[in-house]
């Protein structure tokens, strides 16, 4: 597994923690605001950690087959 594998799976953790970490603090009491500011960002790092993990993936896969 290359340097660049490696440095892609660590920030898609790092995206995928965070992203879960602000969904599940939906669970307190919030105002409006906070709510919507959690659930988009929330969301969109979530998806992203999982994206870049897939892409990352596809990268090591293709490197090993050549």
């Amino acid at each position: 597994m290359s340097y660049n594998v490696v440095v892609m799976y660590v920030v898609a953790a790092v995206l995928g923690i965070a992203g879960v970490v602000l969904l599940l603090r939906l669970r307190g009491n919030l105002s409006e605001r906070q709510v919507y500011a959690y659930r988009m960002i929330g969301i969109m790092a979530a998806s992203a950690g999982i994206v870049l993990a897939m892409s990352a993936t596809a990268m090591w896969r293709w490197s090993m087959a050549i």
